[in-house]
């Protein structure tokens, strides 16, 4: 009798036609690609050195890393995944003003969904992980390749259990969650494999936060990061998802390759010191002094995320020293924030706001740091240079937690706060 399997095994043996285990190579048939304008004009270039028709339906066009476009370059690589669209016919192309970070529509627009396996050339393609689709990121070349033939190959990947009890205490997120696990597993602890969360604890982490866990998964080298489909899963996705879906469970006994154990009522407030986001600490026990605060991203730009850093910030004033920048990660967050009166809360507080973008997420064009300058970011990675000048510093944190930050003009929880 053949052993059970986890979900990234079982998501890979039905879309391969395969009896597939960890350590098998598959070719299987995928549901979406996704492309954005940094890593599309390759892509359009080596496919149409193949010669053939496009599998139009799988294909999603997403420009947001430089949106708007910052300069003539920009612009050129903009323009080529424009006229690629409409050469091809490509029905999922989302223009400026009409779409935002990629991973963020991807969910907003319901391509991603339980049991689904989907890629795209962008290593945060792991994030729709958080509702129960098997995804990751892959090459341009790769994405060429899907534009054609709809199919890849993979190699099924290991997985690692993640056991989850309790619920977070007040103003700790899946952000904080993450950082921990990074933390303690280190950048490369989970190289080409799978995590898979479970545990009563799943229950309390909202789907929101889910995705936030899975978007970086990729920051300690996993190929993907996948919850469980529950009733929070499908109200998330009941007014977007695309067609029908088939949410997939791990067999009871599926092999793992390694256990993590978590009680959330025990996860504090995290911050991923420079220049890495495995160098977790507790909030609490640090003391930085910041010169800038950024709310955004493809990891926590959500709606939720914009409501957490509201409650922090309402009647509050951003630090004289401190550049508090707020980015939504789409249009419908955005319109969303203006429904609810959030805009105003940022705004009366003296914070920046933007369409979405990715913007200084990458060093980008905007909120770039000089020399010196130190961030405290709701983003996911903290490189060397990532958001500016390689003399800068980035720390990583949740919203709360940049939120009270842009006040307090050092890193701080909102529970040090009502004490300054």
């Amino acid at each position: 009798m053949s052993a059970g399997k986890t979900i990234a095994e079982k998501i890979l043996s039905s879309r391969s036609g395969k009896d597939a285990y960890a350590g098998h190579i598959v070719e299987a048939e995928i549901d979406y690609v996704m492309v954005n304008d940094v890593t599309g004009p390759i892509a359009f270039r080596e496919f149409d050195g193949i010669g053939t028709e496009a599998k139009r339906e799988k294909i999603v066009l997403i420009p947001d890393h430089y949106i708007p476009n910052k300069d003539v370059a920009s612009a050129e690589q903009a323009k080529e995944m424009r006229d690629f669209a409409r050469r091809h016919k490509i029905e999922n192309y989302f223009e400026v003003g009409r779409g935002g970070v990629c991973h963020q529509i991807m969910v907003d627009e319901g391509f991603a969904a339980p049991g689904r396996l989907i890629v795209g050339a962008d290593s945060h393609t792991c994030t729709y992980g958080g509702i129960n689709a098997f995804s990751t990121g892959i090459g341009s070349t790769e994405a060429a390749v899907a534009f054609a033939t709809g199919k890849l190959w993979f190699k099924v990947p290991e997985t690692i259990k993640v056991d989850l009890t309790g619920r977070f205490k007040k103003n700790v997120g899946g952000k904080d969650l993450i950082i921990r696990i990074i933390t303690d597993i280190g950048v490369d602890g989970a190289n080409y494999k799978a995590f898979e969360f479970h545990g009563d604890g799943v229950g309390n982490i909202g789907v929101s936060d889910r995705l936030t866990v899975s978007n970086m998964a990729i920051e300690a080298g996993g190929k993907a990061g996948i919850f469980p489909c529950d009733r929070l899963t499908k109200e998330y996705i009941k007014n977007t998802v695309k067609g029908e879906y088939t949410p997939v469970e791990a067999d009871p006994d599926a092999e793992y390759c390694q256990i993590l154990r978590y009680d959330l009522s025990d996860i504090e407030s995290m911050v991923a010191f420079p220049h890495l986001p495995s160098n977790g600490r507790a909030v609490k026990d640090s003391d930085v002094k910041i010169d800038q605060a950024y709310l955004g991203s493809c990891t926590n730009g959500r709606i939720e995320d914009m409501r957490a850093a509201a409650a922090v910030i309402k009647g509050k004033n951003v630090h004289p020293d401190v550049r508090f920048l707020v980015v939504p990660a789409s249009q419908k967050v955005y319109r969303q924030m203006l429904d609810e009166g959030l805009i105003k809360i940022f705004l009366d507080a003296g914070a920046f706001i933007s369409g979405p973008t990715c913007g200084a997420c990458l060093g980008g064009y905007m909120g770039i740091l000089a020399a010196g300058e130190r961030a405290v970011s709701s983003t996911n990675r903290n490189f060397i240079g990532r958001m500016g000048d390689k003399a800068s510093e980035v720390y990583l944190a949740g919203p709360e937690v940049v939120a009270a930050s842009a006040v307090a003009g050092r890193i701080i929880t909102p529970d040090q706060l009502e004490g300054c």
